[in-house]
């Protein structure tokens, strides 16, 4: 059955108030957070919980959660979108072995706030389970397992029998297994976080757009200013509408579905029994959870990129996208035939031209930012929100070394070139995943993918 839903399913019954008459704002605050998605509020947290007396100021154009940080997929995961080899070759083995230390720790960090601050977001760490489902996926499924003992990561191979003990997919030749990850409802875990800086005392103004910011003001868009010690740009997808940072990343869709909540006898066909997030080997990203309400929640890349990094509202949904995605899903798990998909929805994330994820400070103007998560970034927010805690507050701690912290990624190419080569990859992943369904053999446009995505 088609899905009937529109807005997100993690928004069912949660409030979404969007913009309107402008609250009452401070003329000045110490530390002032642009955007309230998950990088925003965690920064807004660690400055509070670190110094209470803080007068900190989040402002987020719609509603907290309102971009890929009440959209994505709800993995908290110690997955980084460099490979460690090419990381290492940028920053050394030390830092590298460092930045996948701190991921595996910021995972159970998110767990240790949950609990303490009572988010409400669902957190269970279940895991990361990848099916291999041919050759060309166990081959690299393999290679990525001798890969994560190199860098200590914790990922296993399972065979077939015990890969389909946790998850009955079609084809399964094995799978691999990381523990580093949990499950969470995002859009309760951004309300929770909201609600966690508003009991510290800070102000989380929501329908509030902003023109312009940094170096120690902001300026909204109806003309009033508000002065800052310090500022944070946290605005992810929507950073290439800011002045001057139209190149900075691009905004690249990703799309999700999801069921009606499955019977226990369903679940016991399924499998997810340690409410495992899951996906497959295969070129295209897909993603999945068993949901708090104990639905699949399935998402996955492939819509189009659009020219001039365009984000409107429109774009959330592809519908030949969901049908992919439907069917995607419906194949690998055929214990779902006949069941009902009731939401489908999307929104955009944001990559850089390198695929590398930074924190940025600038001393000078006292304007730090952080982003370009391509689609890791429940638990790299976190980090970043403690790293740019650190550098607003000016303390000196181990955060600071990590190798992201000052990276500066270049700049995409103009249009249309870069709707050219982003589209290109994404057609090119597609044809390769087919290409290695009709062979069964690693695909010969995986070389070409690769250098368009810079290897990673």
């Amino acid at each position: 059955m088609a899905a009937t839903g529109t807005a997100p399913l993690w928004w069912e019954d949660r409030a979404t108030p969007g913009p309107g008459d402008a609250p009452d704002l401070p003329a000045a605050v110490d530390v002032a957070v642009v955007g309230g998605g998950f990088t925003g509020l965690w920064t807004a947290y660690y400055v509070l919980r670190e110094r209470p007396d803080a007068r900190v100021l989040v402002l987020e154009a719609e509603h907290v959660g309102f971009g890929a940080s009440g959209r994505n997929g709800g993995w908290v995961s110690a997955l980084w979108p460099v490979a460690p080899d090419v990381l290492a070759a940028r920053s050394g083995a030390a830092a590298t072995r460092a930045h996948l230390a701190a991921l595996r720790d910021t995972v159970d960090e998110v767990g240790r706030v949950e609990e303490t601050e009572s988010l409400g977001s669902g957190f269970v760490k279940g895991g990361t389970l990848a099916v291999a489902r041919s050759e060309a996926q166990e081959a690299r499924a393999r290679a990525a397992v001798a890969a994560g003992e190199r860098w200590d990561e914790g990922t296993v191979w399972l065979d077939a029998a015990q890969a389909r003990e946790r998850l009955a997919a079609t084809g399964t030749r094995g799978a691999t297994f990381t523990p580093h990850c949990a499950r969470v409802q995002p859009r309760d875990l951004a309300d929770g976080l909201a609600a966690a800086v508003r009991r510290r005392g800070g102000v989380v103004a929501e329908g509030v757009r902003v023109g312009r910011a940094g170096d120690g003001v902001v300026v909204l868009a109806d003309g009033r200013r508000v002065t800052a010690r310090s500022v944070v740009l946290a605005t992810e997808g929507w950073t290439p509408r800011l002045p001057g940072h139209e190149r900075a990343v691009v905004p690249v869709y990703s799309l999700m579905v999801a069921t009606e909540p499955l019977t226990a006898a369903q679940w016991d066909a399924v499998g997810l029994a340690g409410r495992e997030v899951f996906t497959d080997h295969g070129h295209l990203v897909v993603y999945g959870q068993r949901t708090v309400d104990d639905r699949i929640a399935f998402g996955g890349r492939g819509a189009p990129y659009h020219l001039g990094s365009a984000v409107r509202p429109e774009f959330d949904h592809e519908e030949a996208v969901f049908a992919s995605l439907r069917t995607t899903l419906t194949r690998m798990l055929p214990a779902l035939d006949g069941v009902a998909f009731t939401h489908a929805w999307g929104g955009p994330l944001a990559i850089p031209r390198d695929w590398h994820p930074s924190v940025v400070w600038d001393p000078a103007t006292r304007t730090g930012r952080a982003g370009g998560y391509v689609g890791d970034g429940v638990a790299a927010t976190n980090l970043a929100g403690r790293t740019l805690a650190d550098l607003v507050l000016d303390r000196s701690t181990p955060l600071l070394d990590l190798p992201w912290v000052g990276h500066r990624s270049p700049s995409w190419e103009p249009e249309p070139l870069r709707w050219l080569g982003v589209n290109a990859g994404l057609r090119l992943a597609r044809l390769a995943d087919r290409e290695e369904d009709r062979t069964g053999r690693p695909s010969r446009l995986a070389p070409l993918l690769a250098r368009l995505t810079g290897g990673h």
